[in-house]
């Protein structure tokens, strides 16, 4: 059965409100376990709160669609977002780890959001894109600030490990 473009858009919106439930498990985890890295820490507690201002955004739109966002799969991926910051936490480099999947996982956000524009013009919605771009936009200055950030981090993580001090986190 042909999904049409408006069950296609609001399935998107749906995977992208769940996005942001994993984004706030995963950022949650792993700033809670920062303990050398207070620039990092401050720019994820910021980042945490904006990926519960697009989840808003994104119940704004589906409310005005007359629908609202999946429980089950905020559940799911908040699961998953647990578990993928556990999973780099029994590492060394867990704050190396986390850096480079957050950078990915920042740059899924960006084409998801991206996507959701395309979706949002293809469906006729002329009131989501404002609200889409803030997130989108959001999303860039995060996946910016992980990149300008990285060599600080490197090196951070270097000097700690190499005087035997807690690197990881």
């Amino acid at each position: 059965m042909a999904s049409s473009i408006q069950d296609i858009y609001i399935s998107g919106l749906r995977n992208a409100h769940a996005l942001e439930a994993q984004a706030v498990q995963l950022l949650s985890r792993q700033v809670e376990r920062l303990e050398n890295y207070p620039s990092m820490s401050e720019r994820m507690r910021q980042h945490i709160e904006e990926s519960r201002t697009q989840q808003h955004r994104l119940e704004q739109i589906l409310e005005r669609l007359g629908t609202s966002h999946s429980s089950l799969k905020d559940m799911v991926t908040g699961f998953m977002g647990n578990m993928a910051a556990v999973a780099h936490a029994v590492t060394q480099d867990e704050v190396l780890k986390n850096s480079f999947a957050n950078y990915a996982f920042e740059h899924f956000e960006i084409a998801t959001y991206k996507a959701l524009l395309e979706m949002a013009d293809a469906a006729g919605d002329g009131q989501a894109p404002q609200l889409l771009r803030q997130s989108l936009d959001e999303e860039v200055r995060m996946a910016q600030w992980i990149d300008q950030h990285l060599p600080e981090t490197v090196r951070t993580y270097m000097r700690l490990e190499s005087s035997g001090q807690t690197a990881g986190v």
